[in-house]
């Protein structure tokens, strides 16, 4: 959409349903925005502004301020990656709560409803369906967002006039109704909306399917894993007696049973439609540096057939600072490492030698406590057959980004071969004692490790493979240096979404300007796929007549990791337990960084401690990252033994980021002043 009717609008438009009779000349009245199509593009940019979109300049922390100081991804205790700041911390609230900024955008959704069929006859029937069913669309997305996040919400479906006329306080839905009036908004827009759009980048019938699709699944996931959460995650309001979180035993079964259908039967229709298809310009077969270029490529590429609906950025109008933030350190401006990718999130991807328990196999011992280190030439001899999408995810120590290649080295290792594990302990209970506190470093007498307590100190002295003599700092170019933690904590940086082409000049707060995809066709397959084995799982028949839904969720995950350079789906998806996790992991995978996994481990019910050993979508030990309902996660540090000159690397909890989660957090506290000042709005039970 045009930036600067973005900003006309912005600057412009008040609330448009509080203007006087007789209107001063800088009041923008109805007259002027919806007898025309000018007028209605600069209606639906402001909208369209103010929506709650998770992207760039969304961190889960601080919620909607729209702030991107701090650009980073995937730290919400998601397992993606870890930061140094507050910021990185568990899922379970928002200081900006959507609660009152939801509804203002619910106001004018409602009066475009409400004053558009006043001017009918200023448009042909196509424009007129298509500007109601953006309405409707917003209104959706929002009441989607908002439900996640309270569960029964007050459904604001009329305009509420102002000033105000007699009692307009409307209490919480239950869930349930929630849910059914949030379908019946997706609906009207899927009615209305055409299939390509009059303003570029906002919602066609295609996006309204698609997160028509992304919000039952959701719905159809809390109405049956809240009853795996101990004591069946469901309460009443104590003002009002309605159940405001939650299912009965009566009806939780068949609602989810109704959800996943509408979710299934929406990403059908996308996939029948043959319109999109998996983003596949570069990739070739068996080539897996073109497949890595392929899935690298992709986020940039605006023209893509993958992309569903896409938020544009124009610098200098409107930008981001994910670049500024969450570049390897070479490249800080003005900070670094905003996203750094952990151990525990590697292990989910195909291609490493890995443990018993799904760890990547870094000795020849039974796990990494025991044994020895394996040895290489190169850190990147590590990752030789990891599959390409997990490289376009993230920057390996040793691989090359913007032309440089990414030096990471946590330290120097001067003791003799073979090596044994470095700490006596790599338990979560020992997560406190770090690299730094080790004999072999503090030891200044019979000192055998060697690290950089900051960038440019503890130069260190070493006579390389080919026999010359080299001086340089113990921690590489791009750390980790320990006690600064701009460089990256885990080892790993980011590479998805960042801009490769970007140069060093033009790296900086708020110059970024790369899109976010809001949705796109893998998330409709993914969608798809799990909906089909939730039905098949209850022994329910394909809500599509005619379609096999197994055989569309095989191939849909076929189809990803064959894009990805995953190893091939050998078997037929079923209804079982195993084929649900096949596709849960694979979202974990696919759609990583995209501010998903976050919402995709709450519907699940698995963030809480007696639920966490499906935290990854798969069964793991929680033990393995967790203590009680403390957890935390691993990083993958790369060493270099001048004995043997060759590399070698270390999993532990060598970070100070723990994250706790009970099940009262599935859901957030409702705002406290909306709560007191309220005859009808109830806090959450338990609460």
């Amino acid at each position: 959409m045009n930036r600067n009717i973005i900003v006309t609008a912005i600057a412009a438009l008040a609330f448009i349903s509080c203007v006087p009779d007789i209107p001063p000349k800088n009041i923008v009245t109805d007259d002027d925005l919806l007898t025309n199509q000018s007028g209605m593009a600069i209606y639906l940019s402001r909208m369209y502004t103010q929506m709650p979109w998770e992207d760039f300049k969304y961190i889960a922390k601080r919620g909607f301020d729209g702030n991107t100081f701090l650009g980073c991804l995937g730290v919400e205790g998601t397992g993606e990656a870890l930061t140094r700041d507050d910021i990185c911390r568990a899922f379970i609230g928002e200081d900006a709560s959507l609660w009152g900024r939801g509804y203002t955008l619910v106001r004018d959704a409602n009066h475009l409803l409400a004053a558009l069929p006043q001017y009918r006859n200023k448009y042909p029937e196509r424009s007129y369906n298509e500007f109601l069913g953006q309405a409707y669309f917003v209104r959706a997305f929002v009441f989607t967002q908002m439900a996640k996040r309270f569960g029964g919400i007050p459904i604001v479906k009329e305009e509420i006039k102002y000033p105000f006329e007699g009692e307009i306080e409307i209490a919480r839905f239950s869930e349930r109704d929630t849910w059914d009036a949030i379908l019946e908004d997706w609906d009207k827009a899927v009615e209305l909306l055409p299939s390509d759009p009059t303003f570029d980048c906002t919602a066609d019938r295609w996006a309204a399917l698609a997160f028509k699709a992304d919000a039952m699944l959701y719905a159809g996931s809390v109405a049956k894993y809240n009853e795996q959460v101990g004591g069946r995650l469901t309460g009443f309001g104590k003002k009002t007696g309605v159940r405001v979180i939650g299912f009965s035993e009566e009806e939780w079964q068949e609602c989810s049973i109704r959800y996943f259908s509408e979710a299934y039967k929406a990403a059908s229709a996308i996939i029948a439609s043959k319109r999109f298809s998996l983003y596949r310009k570069s990739w070739a077969k068996d080539d897996k540096e073109a497949q890595y270029k392929n899935m690298n490529d992709m986020w940039r590429d605006l023209t893509s057939p993958e992309n569903i609906l896409v938020r544009k950025y124009e610098y200098p109008i409107l930008s981001h600072g994910l670049d500024a933030y969450s570049s390897p350190w070479i490249f800080r401006m003005p900070l670094s490492a905003g996203t750094c990718p952990t151990e525990d999130f590697m292990e989910l991807f195909d291609g490493f030698q890995t443990y018993a328990d799904g760890s990547i196999r870094v000795t020849d011992g039974v796990d990494n406590t025991s044994g020895h280190y394996l040895l290489f030439d190169n850190p990147m001899d590590l990752f030789e057959n990891v599959e390409p999408r997990l490289r376009a995810y993230v920057i390996f120590p040793g691989d090359v980004f913007k032309k440089e290649e990414i030096e990471v080295r946590m330290g120097f290792y001067t003791g003799d071969l073979p090596i044994s594990p470095l700490k006596d302990s790599y338990h979560f209970s020992q997560r406190g004692r770090f690299y730094q506190h080790l004999p072999m470093y503090s030891d200044k007498n019979n000192r055998t490790l060697f690290l950089s307590p900051n960038v440019n100190t503890e130069e260190f002295t070493y006579v390389n493979a080919e026999g010359q003599t080299v001086t340089c700092y113990a921690a590489g170019a791009n750390g980790p240096f320990f006690s600064n933690s701009e460089s990256t904590i885990t080892g790993l940086y980011l590479r998805k979404y960042l801009d490769p082409e970007r140069e060093l000049k033009d790296i900086g707060e708020g110059k970024s300007d790369q899109p976010f995809i809001l949705m796109r066709y893998a998330e409709v397959l993914l969608t798809a796929a799990e909906a089909a084995v939730e039905l098949a799982m209850v022994g329910k028949p394909c809500p599509v007549e005619g379609e096999d839904m197994l055989a569309v969720a095989t191939a849909a995950i076929r189809d990803i990791r064959d894009r990805a350079g995953a190893n091939p789906l050998e078997t037929e998806l079923t209804g079982d337990n195993q084929s649900r996790d096949i596709v849960r992991k694979e979202r974990r995978k696919e759609l990583a960084f995209e501010q998903k996994s976050k919402w995709d481990i709450r519907r699940w019910r698995v963030n809480d401690e007696d639920n966490r050993d499906y935290f990854w979508g798969y069964y793991k030990d929680k033990t393995t990252y967790g203590d009680g309902n403390a957890y935390a996660f691993r990083g993958l540090y790369p060493f270099y033994s001048t004995k043997a000159n060759k590399w070698f690397f270390d999993i532990c909890f060598d970070n100070h980021k723990t994250f706790g989660f009970s099940p009262v957090s599935y859901y957030f506290a409702i705002p406290s002043g909306e709560v007191t000042k309220s005859k009808y709005i109830d806090q959450q039970p338990n609460r």
